[in-house]
């Protein structure tokens, strides 16, 4: 079992910067790939970025690309999104999530465990 615990949302201006943190309890956290997904009202889960186990390998969608970055510090248990140059588009409750194995995931239901979420609003 993993437990996912999100931070680090809130209020920002366009333009603005986040960095949305997410701890995970266990002592295996490094054999998981992690993911960060988001959903703003009324919209399906998207995904964001996701990082290999050893944070070797990124991958993120077309929309945030050159503004956002994931890593992750595995003696920390620790997977960050650093999110710059924020858009209005970009609120949402954001997400992070984990799943066994290598190969970097874009579909949510591929993932074994998720957090609670944490809410990010850009205002234009």
């Amino acid at each position: 079992q993993v437990q996912l615990v999100e931070s680090g949302g809130g209020l920002v201006q366009a333009g603005g910067s986040l960095r949305l943190s997410c701890v995970a309890s266990g002592r295996t956290f490094s054999s998981y790939a992690m993911g960060w997904f988001r959903q703003a009202p009324g919209k399906e889960r998207e995904f964001v970025a996701a990082i290999n186990w050893s944070g070797g390998f990124t991958y993120y969608a077309d929309s945030v690309k050159g503004r956002f970055t994931v890593s992750r510090d595995n003696a920390k248990n620790t997977v960050y999104l650093q999110m710059y140059s924020l858009k209005a588009e970009d609120t949402a409750v954001y997400y992070c999530a984990a799943r066994m194995g290598g190969i970097l995931i874009t579909v949510p239901r591929e993932y074994d465990y998720w957090g609670q979420g944490t809410q990010v609003t850009v205002s234009s």
